[in-house]
């Protein structure tokens, strides 16, 4: 089978222990004819798409005309944002009634810039159809750090590029400390305390971020539709409202000056050195939880089907994701995902 020239991967995600049997999971299938992108002349000038979306024939923009029904716009237009979503410019037919929006480009969510990386999410408030499932979108330049803290949702994580270091500790005390590598998953269940730092190992890679962009970015998936990433309990947030003294004798500590550099407010993500290559160099004390807390999918051999392929992660191989599972599909030139009725 030759390579491909390009392909699509994407992620659909449960909110459930235990990912659609394998017969239900939308298997990548091949498409004898080629299809155009959006936004190439042959989608305008092919009659089958144009029947679907016209063009106004004085500016050349997209327009919402089927057949004989509808008309052409005549104030101002988004021509790349309608050709990514024709059938909502010019429904077909066989539409009845209204179906509510089931997509949300993370290029519209509000971005929070920190020094040392940003993060950007969606939750029911830009997508209300969404209400088990959040996203949030995270870039940490070099040694960046995503400070300890806490929420009352399960966060699970795909690498989409670089290394990143994590550590948590469990209620009983226990400690994990790991690195998750690109195409690679962690999980922290709700109320796990947690630490995520970039490594350096990206660093002299160019790329969409430019010459010399390094450190990693990830996609983070929680299991409540209505989590904000704004409403994470901070350490930095926590000390800061804790009187010195509290704190001297929580920490087993006589100088209260030991806690005058506190930060005023939450670092959230802060700069920092890139941690030590071997994560044992890192370990406080050698890691005691039953379970890794990380997942090498990267490293699992996908089904392959004659478009595409596919791997299924669940708490059946990742055994501490409790509450979230997930299928990466790849799909081939010209595949499509075939239709799938899930019911999780």
């Amino acid at each position: 089978m030759p390579t491909p020239l390009a392909l699509a991967c994407f992620l659909i995600f449960a909110s459930a222990s235990y990912a659609a049997p394998a017969s239900s999971i939308p298997i990548p299938i091949p498409i004898p004819i080629p299809i155009p992108p959006l936004h190439s002349p042959a989608l305008l000038q092919d009659p089958a798409a144009a029947a679907a979306t016209n063009t106004n024939t004085t500016t050349g923009a997209p327009a919402p005309i089927r057949g004989t029904q509808g008309a052409s716009i005549l104030g101002p237009q988004n021509p790349d944002l309608e050709l990514q979503n024709p059938d909502l410019l010019a429904p077909p037919p066989t539409d009845h009634g209204r179906v509510d929006n089931l997509k949300w480009p993370f290029a519209m969510s509000y971005n929070r810039l920190s020094q040392g990386g940003w993060a950007r999410q969606q939750n029911v408030n830009d997508l209300p159809a969404a209400t088990e499932l959040a996203g949030v979108n995270m870039r940490l330049e070099p040694g960046a750090i995503r400070e300890l803290h806490w929420h009352k949702t399960a966060e699970w994580a795909y690498v989409l590029k670089g290394q990143v270091r994590i550590s948590t500790m469990t209620p009983e005390g226990k400690v994990f400390v790991g690195d998750v590598n690109e195409g690679d998953l962690w999980y922290f269940p709700a109320g796990h305390p947690h630490s995520i730092q970039a490594k350096n190992t990206t660093a002299d890679s160019a790329g969409a971020g430019g010459a010399g962009a390094g450190g990693a970015e990830f996609l983070l998936i929680f299991d409540s539709g209505a989590f904000s990433e704004d409403s994470t309990f901070l350490l930095t947030d926590w000390l800061a409202h804790v009187p010195k003294s509290v704190l001297a004798k929580n920490f087993g500590v006589a100088d209260l000056s030991a806690f005058d550099h506190i930060p005023e407010r939450e670092l959230y993500i802060f700069p920092g050195d890139p941690p030590p290559e071997d994560p044992a160099a890192d370990m406080v004390v050698p890691n005691d939880t039953p379970s890794p807390y990380v997942f090498p999918l990267s490293t699992i051999e996908p089904t392959r089907t004659p478009g595409g392929s596919v791997k299924l992660v669940d708490s059946r191989t990742f055994t501490v994701a409790d509450k979230i599972s997930a299928v990466e599909v790849q799909v081939d030139v010209g595949g499509m995902s075939q239709k799938d009725e899930l019911t999780i």
